[in-house]
């Protein structure tokens, strides 16, 4: 590999990591300073706002400059963002401005791996990036759970500046402060990232028009009858994936009696139990057989609902790695199928900005319903159910639309796998 491409990795690594601590910082911020309980789950839904919003743009913003240079722009909203929380602005608005850092992040930190590597090593690169993805997950929601918790954050707290008082007087505020040091940290590691000479594209003066290229690939895409099978399927993981996280924290305090620190932990055993799945997945099942993993959907659905019966962390670690599994599982050969048709029919760039917005449209839908749920005065143990049941029944209509297409466009699905088959075998 390329000495630039060890830079990229450390950029991204820092970046997520911070993603994911101050996710639970924020959380804690908000059920400290007594929000409202649809507050804390609104978070993830935020996050993912501007990845809907800006869906069309944000990959023709990263081909028209330096990828290394877009990734520190968006580096740098991130830190703007957490100022923006540390100096008392609401929690939801500053995580939405982080998110909007995210959103530009994530077509450059792809797009710059094409630029600087050769075709033969990009397979390999992707694995190093989700490989480190979900280690910052992992590691980002322990350490926000640290930083916030009782020893960590008192010794932050007894930190003073000479003749400086910097008005930071709580555990969150604290935190916040260590993940904008790891921000900037990120930010230094996006400054070392080589140019790769590869001609910029200019973004057209009338941005609109970039709308109508962007309907036309998501419209394709819907179309295709195993494309919309397997976006639909990734889309609803990634929604349910997405929004776990807060799910897991409001269910181990309601079980288990667990604070923001002890909850974080098990959050990271789901991440755990999704890369094992994934690995798996990997090494035992070919392209062509994506789409017959999806019953494991409906179980993922199911599963969240018998969280609420779970009340011992020993039967909750195996049951929370049980469930990333099969996430992991099924997500890996589904999204493999669905970048296969998405370059067969747009091309590789166009097809992962079609994906990331339906993604995050699931996780800013699903999200916004679980908040709904828990600001009507639904218990947590009523918003998961609602959650697993809306999870579990859009997977069973997923399931019936393919079977439909077996029946009723037989041919154009057998000539579609034969395709998959015959690229796999090359």
């Amino acid at each position: 590999m390329k000495r630039g491409f060890y830079t990229i990795m450390a950029a991204q690594f820092f970046s997520s990591l911070a993603d994911n601590a101050l996710f639970v910082v924020a959380v804690e911020l908000l059920r400290a300073g007594g929000a409202p309980k649809w507050q804390p789950a609104a978070l993830v839904p935020m996050f993912a706002l501007f990845y809907v919003v800006l869906a069309p743009f944000v990959g023709a913003f990263a081909d028209s400059r330096p990828k290394g240079s877009v990734m520190l722009v968006s580096n740098s909203i991130k830190v703007v963002g957490c100022l923006a929380m540390l100096f008392s602005a609401h929690p939801l608005l500053a995580y939405a401005v982080v998110g909007l850092g995210a959103a530009a992040y994530s077509p450059a930190k792809y797009g710059i791996l094409t630029e600087l590597l050769p075709a033969s090593q990009l397979v390999k690169a992707n694995g190093w990036i989700e490989g480190l993805t979900i280690a910052s997950i992992i590691l980002g929601v322990l350490l926000g759970g640290q930083l916030v918790g009782q020893n960590v954050s008192s010794m932050l707290l007894a930190f003073n500046l000479p003749a400086f008082d910097t008005g930071i007087d709580t555990a969150p505020e604290a935190a916040i402060t260590v993940l904008i040091l790891i921000y900037g940290l990120a930010a230094w590691f996006n400054t070392r990232i080589p140019n790769t000479g590869v001609e910029m594209r200019a973004m057209p003066a009338n941005k609109l028009e970039l709308l109508p290229d962007f309907w036309r690939c998501n419209t394709a895409l819907w179309r295709d009858k195993l494309g919309q099978i397997s976006l639909a399927t990734t889309t609803l993981f990634w929604g349910v994936s997405g929004n776990l996280r807060y799910i897991v924290l409001a269910w181990s305090a309601a079980a288990l009696g667990y604070n923001t620190t002890q909850a974080s932990s098990l959050v990271g055993v789901v991440a755990i139990g999704t890369a094992v799945g994934a690995v798996m997945a990997s090494m035992r099942m070919r392209l062509d057989q994506a789409t017959s993993l999806m019953p494991l959907g409906m179980g993922m659905g199911l599963l969240v609902i018998l969280m609420n019966f779970i009340d011992n962390v020993w039967v909750a670690a195996p049951f929370l790695i049980l469930l990333g599994g099969l996430g992991g599982f099924l997500v890996v050969p589904m999204n493999a199928l669905l970048q296969h048709r998405g370059h067969n029919l747009m091309g590789a760039g166009r097809s992962i900005a079609v994906q990331n917005f339906n993604e995050q449209a699931c996780i800013l839908g699903l999200g916004g319903f679980y908040a709904l749920s828990t600001g009507m005065g639904m218990s947590a143990f009523g918003a998961i159910t609602a959650f697993g049941v809306v999870v579990a029944g859009f997977m069973w209509v997923i399931q019936r639309w393919h079977q439909s297409n077996l029946v009723h466009h037989k041919e154009e699905v057998q000539a579609l796998l034969q395709i998959a088959r015959s690229d796999r075998s090359h």
